[in-house]
C-alpha cells in the first residue's frame, strides 16, 4: 500500500469500526484532521467531541470543521477530563495523537501523567465493541519518556476485557510514530 503510515493505518482501522450515527471522541484535537475524519464517519446523526489544551488547536479545529461544513463539540480542556463530558459505555471510538501540536509550540506536548489517566477514562467510556486508536509520536523535542510509559501501561490492560495491538515501522528512520489499537471485548 503506497504511503502507508500511522495515520493511514489508524483511519482504516476506524473506518471499519465506527458506525454511522455513532459517538466518537478525539482526545487530542490538534489541527482538527482526526475530528473531521470522525465527523465524516458518524455522519449527520452522530456526535463527535474533541479536546485540546491549546487555544490554537481548538481554533484550528473549529476553522477546519467550518471549512468542511462539519459539526463537533470542541472543548478547551485536557483529555484527562473526558469523563466529565461522556457517560461510561457510550462511546464507539476514541482517538489519541500523543506528542505536540503540528506547526505549534514544541515545548507543549502530551505527557504520561495526563495521557495514561485519559486512556483509563477512555476504556471506561467505550461501549463493548468500541475501539481506541493511539498514535504515539516520540523522540525529538518531546523525548521518549511518554512513549516508554504508554507502552509499559498498555501491557497492563486487562486482557479479558480488552485486546491491545501495538505495531511499529521497523525499517523507518527518525522514530516513526507507533500505531496502537485497543478493542473493548466486554
Amino acid at each position: 500500500m503506497p504511503g502507508l503510515n500511522t495515520l493511514v493505518i489508524a483511519h482504516e482501522f476506524l473506518r471499519q469500526r465506527v458506525p454511522s450515527g455513532g459517538f466518537c471522541i478525539d482526545a487530542t484535537a490538534g489541527r482538527g484532521n482526526d475530528t473531521a475524519f470522525l465527523c465524516s464517519l458518524v455522519g449527520e446523526t452522530g456526535r463527535v467531541l474533541a479536546f485540546d489544551v491549546q487555544q490554537e488547536a481548538v481554533d484550528s479545529t473549529k476553522a477546519l470543521l467550518a471549512e468542511r461544513n462539519l459539526t463537533a463539540q470542541v472543548v478547551l480542556d485536557s483529555h484527562s477530563h473526558m469523563e466529565r463530558y461522556a457517560q461510561p459505555g457510550t462511546v464507539d471510538a476514541i482517538v489519541f495523537n500523543f506528542g505536540y501540536l503540528p506547526r505549534g509550540d514544541h515545548r507543549i506536548f502530551t505527557r504520561a501523567e495526563t495521557s495514561i489517566p485519559a486512556i483509563e477514562q477512555g476504556l471506561r467510556l467505550l461501549k463493548p465493541g468500541g475501539v481506541m486508536s493511539l498514535c504515539i509520536h516520540y523522540g525529538g523535542d518531546s523525548g521518549f519518556e511518554e512513549k516508554d510509559a504508554l507502552t509499559a501501561y498498555l501491557r497492563t490492560i486487562d486482557s479479558k476485557a480488552f485486546t491491545v495491538l501495538l505495531t511499529e515501522f521497523w525499517n523507518r528512520p527518525n522514530n516513526p510514530p507507533i500505531p496502537a489499537f485497543i478493542l473493548k471485548e466486554i
